[in-house]
């Protein structure tokens, strides 16, 4: 039975998929800071590559891709980042990678895969940014809060530096619970901190949310 998550201008069908759509991902989508993506919606004329390791989500990727209104501006590619074939540079990377390092993994191969990971990876993912990205390219991730420390501690030595910082928290005056980290090449004399706080009480979303959202879910 097909799994279809639909937004206003596009659906995506999730059945062969570990890991579904989720916060995470929306709010990284509609809360990352880019001048002129989700993404390809808000980036009109930008050519987007998509990279999925695990092959089923590939394949249905792919399926999703070819059915979107923004199927020409569209590439996937069947791989790691650290096996993508590419010699060219990006203006954006963005990613919702998994983060779950020194925990007990999941007993389930592939939703192992989609959300354990260990620091190395992370560690190849700031050094492919630093080789990758264009002069003025970001690095855009969401994070749990502590990751997102260590990576924004150690971004210098590979040549990046983070410039914007949204902080997540469910409610407000709660620790914050997600971070998303821009990085850059170029340096910055101060982060640019934003909060952000998803419900307004439980079970009603904060005005926040709501508009961050609105373009792109139905209910909103």
């Amino acid at each position: 039975m097909a799994s279809i998550f639909r937004f206003k201008q596009f659906e995506v069908d999730q059945s062969d998929c570990a890991m579904k759509i989720n916060t995470d991902g929306v709010l990284l989508a509609s809360l990352s800071e880019i001048e002129p993506v989700m993404l390809a919606q808000r980036l009109g004329n930008s050519q987007i590559e998509a990279v999925e390791v695990d092959a089923l989500a590939a394949l249905m990727a792919d399926k999703n891709f070819r059915n979107s209104i923004f199927r020409e501006r569209l590439t996937l590619h069947a791989s790691s980042f650290q096996q993508l074939d590419t010699t060219g540079n990006y203006d954006l990377i963005v990613s919702n990678p998994p983060f779950y390092t020194d925990s007990l993994h999941n007993p389930d191969e592939r939703r192992k895969l989609a959300r354990h990971t260990d620091l190395d990876f992370f560690f190849e993912l700031l050094d492919f940014a630093s080789i990758r990205l264009s002069n003025r390219g970001k690095l855009i991730l969401i994070l749990p809060a502590a990751l997102a420390d260590t990576l924004v501690s150690i971004s210098t030595e590979r040549g990046l530096h983070c410039s914007t910082e949204v902080r997540i928290s469910s409610f407000e005056g709660e620790s914050v619970l997600r971070k998303i980290v821009t990085f850059e090449r170029r340096p910055v004399e101060s982060v640019a901190v934003r909060e952000f706080v998803i419900y307004a009480a439980k079970g009603i979303y904060s005005e926040a949310y709501r508009t961050a959202l609105a373009p792109y879910f139905l209910a909103f």
